[in-house]
């Protein structure tokens, strides 16, 4: 199945970007959608038959003008890939640099801006962009992934992230239940510790990494490959009678040890 097209969301780097490259080795036209222009175009340049689609898809209007410019160059969307988002202020923001801090440290306010923050570029990003494009997709023959995480089924430690990942899978179920009809599956992939990605910014200790591969059966830390090539695997005929399920990558470490 070559030649179709692809919109990877987070598509600049880590998951997002692997995934693009599993598409791009296809064949398969893929339009990397991220709020940073540099990284997204740096990575299309890297690719074969990539574009750079730079967007904020926390804001509808900007989401909204992707879906213009997807539906006039290309029309149909074969495979949509939810892979923006992170782990709250850690992850960077539109400019270089992280994401802005609370604008108070009272822990109210603290708290509401965690949460607002995770939802937004988890849940609701992810959502905008599905709904933007669910029209477009591929009938019969379309395919719908989500990027949740191991967090989303043991908790992330601050509560935040975990729920904003956890919100997806309702959402997809639903949305797997009304494509249904039309040919089209919708899945979620739920990866556990995974390295050269930006998702610890400036990253971890020495003992934090070591617990994280403990946990695992295997005793190696997940790359973004093992994580793209599932979703690549779900995005393929083969998988055309998977829908409505979750796939955990995570080396068996949400069973714990």
């Amino acid at each position: 199945m070559t030649g179709r097209t692809v919109i990877i969301s987070g598509g600049g780097t880590g998951i997002g970007f692997a995934t693009a490259g599993c598409f791009d080795r296809d064949g398969d036209t893929t339009v990397l959608v991220g709020r940073r222009a540099a990284v997204v175009e740096r990575a299309a340049d890297r690719l074969d038959h990539a574009v750079a689609l730079p967007a904020d898809l926390t804001d509808p209007a900007d989401v909204a003008r992707v879906a213009t410019v997807v539906a006039e160059r290309w029309g149909t969307v074969d495979v949509l890939v939810n892979a923006a988002g992170g782990n709250g202020s850690l992850e960077p923001g539109p400019e270089p640099g992280p994401e802005p801090g609370p604008a108070s440290e009272e822990p109210l306010a603290a708290a509401a801006h965690a949460w607002t923050v995770n939802f937004r570029i988890n849940t609701l990003s992810a959502v905008l962009l599905t709904e933007a494009l669910r029209d477009r997709l591929a009938s019969p023959g379309g395919r719908v992934l989500f990027l949740s995480s191991i967090a989303a089924y043991r908790g992330s430690g601050s509560g935040a992230y975990a729920a904003s990942k956890a919100a997806l899978h309702p959402y997809a179920y639903d949305l797997a239940g009304a494509l249904g009809p039309r040919g089209i599956t919708v899945n979620l992939v739920a990866p556990g510790y995974i390295e050269d990605t930006e998702f610890f910014g400036g990253g971890m200790s020495r003992e934090r990494r070591a617990t994280l591969i403990g946990q695992t059966l295997g005793g190696r830390p997940g790359t973004p490959g093992d994580v793209a090539q599932t979703l690549h695997w779900l995005a393929s005929h083969a998988a055309g009678h998977v829908t409505a399920q979750s796939v955990q990558v995570n080396g068996g470490a949400e069973r714990g040890r």
